[in-house]
Order: C-alpha cells, then sequence, then structure tokens
C-alpha cells in the first residue's frame, strides 16, 4: 500500500522537523511556501491530509488561505500554530469553519500523528462518498432508487431512434433534464439543444419564436431572423409545457412534424429542417384533447415514444443522495462554514413530502448554505420543522392507533354488539377478534351463554384498552 499523502503549506517559521517527523512515520511528505505554490501542487497531484504550518501573526490574508483549503474536497486539514495566531479572531474562524482540527506549539508529537491519521481516515471516507456519488450520477441524473435506474434505461433505449418524445411529470421533477439526457445519448449529442418554454412566451410572439421572420414581415421585424426550431437544426428542441401552446401554433407545429419543414413569418417558401422534437407536459394531454384543449392529431404525433418522470415523494430513497449532491455544488460556489447535514435535517428531508420536487429540495439547499451559521445544516436551515420529522418516523404507529380507534368507536356505536360491528367494518367476526386481540380490547363473559361484551359500561364510559407490549404495538397477528 503506497504511504499517504501530506501537503505542508508553510505559512511561517521552519517546517523541517514537522516534515522529518512524517517521514519517519511513513508519511509521504510535499513542501509548498505560500499559498500560490500549493494550489499549483493541488492542482497537479493527490493528497489525503493538508497540513498548515503558522507563526505567531498571520502575515496571508484569511480568504487566500480558506481558497486553498476548499480548491479539494477531497483532503482533510490540519493547523499548526503557534498559541498567539488563535487570539486572532479572523484565524480562529478560519480554523473554526474550514479545519479538521488543529493543534498548537510546542509539538506533542504522538498528539500530532494521532491527529493526522484520524484526518486520513475521514478524508478516505470522503473520498470513498464521492466515489459513490459520481457513481449515482449518471445520464446527469443523481439518484440510486429502482424508479430512477428504470428512468436511465427509458431514456437509453428512446434515445437511439428520432422519433419524437414525450415526457410526463409534475413541475419540478426533471423532465428538462430527461430530455437533455435524451439528447446526448443520442446520436445528435454533437448538434444544438434547444430549450422552449412554450407557456412563457407572449401569444402573440410564439410563432416567430419558434419559426422564425423574415425582415420586413411585421412592423418592427428590421431584420430577418431565425425561430427556435430552425436554431436546433440537427440537433434537439425541447418544446417544455407544450400543453399551453395557442391551438392555432398546434397547426403549424403539427405540419412541421409532418412534413419536417418551417416557413417563416413573411416568406413565401418553406425551408426543410432536420430537427428532433422532445416535448413536455405537467398535465395530462389525453384528458386536455379530451376537452378541446389540445389538438388530437398532434398529440398521437408527440406520444410516439413516451417516458414519465415520477415525482420526488415516489423516490425519498434518493433524497439524501439529491441533498449531498446540491450541497457540494451550492458549497462550492460560495463562502459558508457548514460541511454537510445534521441527522435531525436529513430526518426532516426523508419525512417532507416535497410537493415542490427536485427543484424544492435544490432551492431549499441552496438557501441553508447560504443562511447557516452551524457545521451541519440544521431542519430550520432548510425551512423544515422537526415535527416534519416526527410525522415520518410515527406513520406507522400513527395509521396503528387510527385502526384501533375505529374499532372502538364502531363497536360503542352497535351497542358492542360483534355481529354488527363486524358487518359496519367490512370484515369477518374472526377477523375483528383477531384484530382486538391485536390492540389489546378486552372482553369478558357476562354469564354462562351470553354473547361476549365490553367490560365496561358504553353509556358511561369508552372501550377499555389494554397496554400494549410495546407502545403502539400490540401481539403479532
Amino acid at each position: 500500500m503506497p504511504p499517504p499523502e501530506v501537503l505542508c503549506l508553510t505559512l511561517d517559521g521552519d517546517a523541517s522537523g514537522a516534515a522529518a517527523h512524517l517521514v519517519s512515520h511513513e508519511w509521504a511528505v510535499t513542501h509548498a511556501h505560500g499559498v500560490a505554490a500549493a494550489q499549483r501542487m493541488l492542482a497537479h497531484g493527490h493528497f489525503d491530509v493538508g497540513l498548515l504550518i503558522a507563526g505567531s501573526r498571520l502575515g496571508t490574508p484569511a480568504s487566500a488561505i480558506e481558497a486553498v483549503v476548499h480548491s479539494s474536497d477531497a483532503i482533510e486539514w490540519v493547523a499548526l500554530c503557534e498559541p498567539q495566531a488563535l487570539e486572532q479572531a479572523e484565524f480562529r474562524d478560519l480554523v473554526l469553519d474550514c479545519f479538521f482540527d488543529h493543534h498548537v506549539l510546542p509539538v506533542d508529537w504522538h498528539a500530532l500523528s494521532v491527529m493526522l491519521q484520524h484526518a486520513q481516515q475521514r478524508a478516505l471516507l470522503r473520498q470513498r462518498r464521492q466515489g459513490e456519488a459520481r457513481g449515482n450520477d449518471a445520464l446527469g441524473m443523481v439518484g440510486q432508487s429502482a424508479v430512477i435506474s428504470r428512468l436511465r434505461a427509458e431514456i437509453r433505449k428512446v434515445a437511439v431512434t428520432d422519433a419524437p418524445v414525450l415526457i410526463g411529470g409534475e413541475s419540478g421533477s426533471g423532465k428538462e433534464l430527461a430530455a437533455r439526457a435524451i439528447h446526448q445519448c443520442s446520436q445528435r449529442a454533437a448538434g444544438p439543444f434547444v430549450v422552449v418554454n412554450c407557456g412563457a412566451i407572449a401569444p402573440t410572439l410564439i410563432h416567430s419564436e419558434l419559426f422564425g421572420h423574415e425582415r420586413g414581415a411585421f412592423t418592427g421585424a428590421s431584420s430577418e431572423r431565425r425561430g427556435l426550431i430552425e436554431a436546433a437544426n440537427g440537433g434537439t428542441i425541447f418544446l417544455d409545457e407544450i400543453g399551453d401552446l395557442p391551438l392555432d401554433l398546434q397547426t403549424n407545429l403539427l405540419r412541421f412534424l409532418q412534413e419536417k419543414t418551417i416557413n417563416r413569418v413573411g416568406a413565401v417558401r418553406n425551408m426543410k429542417v432536420d430537427v428532433r422534437v422532445v416535448a413536455a407536459s405537467h398535465v395530462d394531454l389525453a384528458e386536455a384533447v379530451a376537452v378541446g384543449r389540445f389538438r388530437e392529431d398532434l398529440f398521437y404525433r408527440l406520444n410516439v415514444l413516451s417516458i414519465d418522470v415520477l415525482p420526488l415523494r415516489k423516490r425519498m430513497e434518493d433524497v439524501r443522495v439529491l441533498a449531498e449532491h446540491f450541497f457540494q455544488r451550492c458549497a462550492v460556489a460560495g463562502r459558508t462554514r457548514a460541511r454537510g447535514f445534521s441527522r435531525q435535517a436529513m430526518e426532516a428531508m426523508q419525512a417532507h413530502v416535497w410537493p415542490g420536487n427536485v427543484r424544492e429540495l435544490y432551492n431549499r439547499v441552496q438557501r441553508a448554505v447560504v443562511m447557516t451559521d452551524r457545521r451541519l445544516i440544521a431542519p430550520q436551515d432548510l425551512g423544515l420543522s422537526m415535527a416534519d420529522a416526527a410525522v415520518g418516523v410515527a406513520l406507522n404507529t400513527a395509521r396503528i392507533t387510527a385502526e384501533r380507534d375505529v374499532i372502538c368507536m364502531t363497536l360503542n356505536r352497535v351497542g358492542r354488539n360483534i355481529t354488527h360491528a363486524a358487518r359496519e367494518l367490512g370484515v369477518s367476526r374472526m377477523t375483528l377478534y383477531r384484530l382486538m386481540d391485536k390492540h389489546r380490547i378486552t372482553m369478558e363473559e357476562r354469564s354462562a351463554g351470553q354473547a361476549a361484551v365490553p367490560s365496561w359500561d358504553a353509556a358511561a364510559q369508552p372501550l377499555r384498552i389494554a397496554p400494549s407490549r410495546v407502545a403502539g404495538y400490540g401481539p403479532s397477528t
């Protein structure tokens, strides 16, 4: 096994003693005198641990040191400094926000060795997690659930043809990402990928935007202009929210799909184009056809190949992977002291129903990275509450409690008659007895030959429920 790599960044003082000690303990040591040299070495080499050696005064701006530390997420940094350096607020903040640990002079060599070994082990864990994350990010689509794996397989299948594709899914679920993956997996990957939001263009301009116009075609048309379909020639055009396209434009789009030609506004001849169409809509186009808001012939022209992007609540096992992926993106883009998510934050995200889907998750993570003052992001940084997590954790218990309450209320309502209660609940008498045993609802015999009745006065008391062996659970059924 190769020796662990350590980068010694010296800002002040003599680093030879530390370097000699590390070499004697089988570390591969690389020296960097100043932040510029460290940046160059980080760009061309692999290191497990960084050791910052600083004197009593911080002669280098903290922002420059922070840039070096954040230039590689795979490295854990340890600071070795004079005690006086920690009296400077700027350096204290730097150590707290960016470093795994710190050690003050004079050096306790055993303690420093243990600290560096712990930092190396943490770096290896971080590198392993990043490797798994890269493995989960295929076709630009992050996730490891069966749902996302099936979607990737469908994308690869539809990508090999030039037939139109219709993508269904809720807003924010990742329809554009799926369309881009289809383009990148196709033989048109070297061509343009043009995105058109059909619901964001003014109805009076959408014809010109899609098909282009000639000079003088209308007031203000001082020069000819290529339309978006023409701009996608040789590639793919993604028509997002196509259900919002006006009916008259649907006719022109149908002609383009049939003939592979377009006609600019004001032009006297058609122009042939080679464009693949991928469309998406968050509304059910079949229902839109039924109510007359979408042309039936256009629907069948678009719906040659169809895939569905399921909402985030249908693939909750991807929430953690997505959250960590978004955190890495946002943390690189801006200064933050956060190093990840707390366990409570992960529980709150797993319990949230995500009405805004993946887009909502990204926005919440982005907000948390910017606004948090913590080292680990908390639920409140995400705009979520611990109550959300509690609901998710107690869901099974709540379901059992609701079943028990319904049985009790039904028995009270029918005067404790088992036959009538079973009929109302839609179960057999034996099933009702089994459920009552499960929930520890006790019964007693009044006298020989008398039917079993609850052991309380229904006019004065509710049904009595015996304590379960475990809170919320009765005997196994």
